[in-house]
């Protein structure tokens, strides 16, 4: 499979959509697609180039005839897997994972050509981050992170909806100073775009809303239900302010 990244509202509210392609087929379909004009002549110019054979959209994208694959609130949404089912793209098998918390109709998707595994998931979990519970709860979240994307395989890539590695690092060194996390860091400070360059397995080390039982965790949030951590650390993240730096 090759995942190509589409960067939209750089600078602002820095989202990603992805045009997801299985190589034998060259079938392909676009991941959360929020800006059109910005996707738009990205994949005019794979169509046009012989590249992709577009069979279908995960989230609407104005283009006729071609499903559109999402949550049941998803807009002009023209189907809605069952939890654990999905699609076929080609030779890939997409399977979708309802995590609502977010949006109540969350759906993250995860796919696996051979060795080669991937999940995309959008405002549930970002590098070294979580989305804010709009709709949902912080045992909602909990079970989306700890225990539905945390039983994945510790090798899958992540690609979330945004590039918010830089700023969700910040809060996770004032929680908790390991390795892992200090190296996310490290990678964030040194390039512009970070998805898919972290596995679930790094996630479960250097995120924090994924670490609820670490003692460190706990301390710094004086919780130890799991759940009790998760809804401290939104709170604590909401109100964050980083540290001033130095210019000396």
């Amino acid at each position: 499979m090759h995942i190509q990244s589409i960067p939209m509202w750089t600078g602002t509210s820095d989202n990603y959509a992805y045009l997801l392609v299985d190589d034998k087929s060259k079938d392909a379909v676009i991941i959360d697609p929020a800006n059109p004009e910005e996707v738009a002549p990205v994949l005019k110019e794979a169509i046009q180039g012989g590249k992709i054979n577009l069979t279908a959209i995960r989230s609407a994208l104005g283009t006729p005839n071609l499903p559109i694959i999402g949550g049941k609130n998803c807009q002009s949404v023209t189907q809605t897997p069952a939890n654990g089912e999905g699609f076929k793209l080609g030779s890939l098998a997409v399977k979708g994972l309802y995590t609502p918390c977010h949006t109540q109709d969350s759906i993250c998707w995860f796919v696996q050509d051979g060795d080669d595994k991937a999940v995309f998931t959008g405002d549930t979990l970002f590098h070294g981050g979580c989305g804010r519970f709009f709709e949902g709860t912080a045992e909602e979240m909990h079970t989306a992170l700890n225990r539905t994307l945390a039983s994945l395989p510790d090798d899958t890539k992540v690609y979330p909806g945004h590039e918010y590695t830089k700023s969700n690092v910040k809060f996770g060194l004032s929680v908790l100073q390991n390795e892992a996390v200090k190296k996310l860091q490290a990678f964030a400070e040194n390039n512009k775009e970070t998805q898919g360059k972290f596995t679930i397995g790094d996630e479960k080390l250097h995120n924090v809303f994924m670490r609820v039982e670490d003692p460190e965790v706990q301390k710094a949030t004086g919780k130890t239900d799991p759940v009790e951590v998760m809804a401290q650390l939104r709170t604590m993240k909401n109100n964050f302010k980083p540290p001033v730096e130095s210019k000396i």
